[in-house]
């Protein structure tokens, strides 16, 4: 997105002189023969860098400073003054500028600083996003139809800016697809803020979502930024939309329509430019029937609604994405985790009601309690194995029973001989010959 600059100075020559050499460097850039007509811009439109003289009529630049710095936190001020006043310049560095610049001065100097200053907010920008998302942004896996079918049309609403329903049951990855849609937007370079609406309290999420002024309520010492000015230019993704309360929802709706928050106790409208995103296990259609959820909200998110397919439809992706984590959580281990055939069909077959969450889940709990770096049928729990909790205990078979025991043993002992078939041998009381047969036919 072109940067947007607005130049506030009072002398018609230095103003056009100023405009042309920006323009000439493909910059949106605006005009303001007055601090007063600065501060109405400011309050209409979003700026990336504001160029404003110290000394102006009505309305002058520390002023305007001080304004910008409450109404857009995140807009950068280059502050324009002549040799003698190089002392207000300094007290405007104190306030919140981001530089200043002695007149006469050289256009290409000026450029310069314009570039550095930008360069800046996309390196925050970046910080933001890394806050939000460090080690919790993951690649997508599936080769299955469903997820292809998934993927692509990811790659479709990533081009737009239109608000996006992402809906899917629990543990389905619907984070990782606001993700997706977000990296594979043209704000992908710009903010990525995430928020849970059903971890913060009713009473806070407000101030949180557009930020409160210093003094708006009890503790309120200071002003700060809410989730949405800090995702200007990128990208928010309200995650389980589906708990915001009734009363937030109609101030959700006038921000998605007009573009500009509130913040708590704050005088003017913010001009915010944000992709929504939002994300829900609960069918809103259904909140919407019981009163729970504003019917003209559901409408406004609903542009392109997003299905994430639980995992029991996406059944060819159940091992590909076993191979996944057990290599990762070999890394952390400095193991190799296998799966014996057996094992490996098991974990096919299960229908995981909790998704790919708990499969993730199940194999994390599997890697840290399996005797062995191959991981076999009964390392895994009774219900993935096909049987129930309340059997675990009970064995018809008595030969079942004395080789599941006899298979633990053989990990055991290998595991404490570091894999020497000869000491465990030993260990056992039985030929080495003896233990490779054994090892061949519990596939060891």
């Amino acid at each position: 997105m072109t940067p947007r600059i607005l130049v506030a100075e009072d002398e018609e020559i230095m103003r056009i002189t100023v405009l042309d050499h920006l323009r000439s460097q493909g910059w949106s850039v605006e005009e303001a023969a007055t601090g007063s007509a600065a501060l109405e811009l400011v309050k209409k439109n979003r700026y990336e860098l504001i160029l404003s003289d110290i000394r102006m009529p009505g309305l002058d630049g520390e002023k305007l400073l001080a304004e910008v710095k409450r109404l857009a936190p995140r807009t950068e001020v280059i502050m324009m003054t002549a040799h003698g006043s190089t002392d207000n310049a300094v007290a405007c560095l104190r306030q919140g500028a981001a530089d200043y610049i002695l007149k006469p001065f050289d256009l290409d100097d000026l450029t310069f600083r314009i570039n550095r200053l930008l360069e800046m907010q996309t390196i925050k920008a970046r910080c933001v996003s890394l806050e939000h998302c460090c080690g919790k942004r993951r690649p997508i896996i599936g080769s299955s139809p469903p997820m292809q079918k998934l993927l692509s049309l990811i790659s479709q609403v990533a081009l737009s800016d239109s608000s996006v329903l992402i809906h899917g049951e629990s543990g389905t990855g619907k984070e990782l697809v606001a993700a997706a849609i977000h990296f594979e937007s043209r704000r992908a370079n710009k903010p990525y803020v995430r928020v849970n609406c059903a971890a913060i309290p009713a009473g806070l999420m407000e101030s949180e979502l557009f930020g409160h002024e210093k003094g708006a309520f009890t503790g309120a010492d200071r002003t700060a930024t809410g989730k949405f000015e800090l995702a200007d230019q990128g990208t928010i993704l309200l995650d389980e939309i589906g708990d915001m309360p009734l009363e937030l929802q109609v101030k959700l709706l006038r921000v998605l329509q007009e573009k500009e928050i509130d913040r708590v106790g704050g005088r003017n409208p913010i001009p915010i430019d944000v992709r929504v995103l939002c994300a829900t296990s609960k069918n809103l259609a259904e909140e919407v029937q019981g009163g729970r959820f504003r019917q003209d909200l559901f409408y406004r998110l609903q542009v392109i609604p997003v299905e994430v397919p639980p995992l029991r439809l996406r059944g060819g992706d159940i091992l590909e994405l076993t191979d996944f984590f057990l290599r990762e959580f070999g890394r952390e281990r400095g193991l190799c985790f296998q799966l014996s055939a057996d094992a490996r069909r098991a974990l096919e077959h299960y229908p995981y009601p909790g998704n790919v969450r708990e499969l993730r889940n199940l194999l994390e709990r599997i890697s840290v309690l399996a005797p062995a770096a191959k991981i076999q049928l009964w390392d895994l729990p009774v219900e993935i194995r096909g049987g129930s909790p309340e059997r675990e205990n009970e064995e018809d078979n008595l030969a079942a029973a004395v080789a599941r025991a006899e298979r633990r043993c053989l990990d055991r002992v290998l595991e404490k001989t570091g894999g020497n078939k000869t000491e465990a041998a030993a260990l056992l009381g039985i030929s080495r010959k003896n233990l490779w047969e054994k090892l061949k036919q519990y596939e060891r």
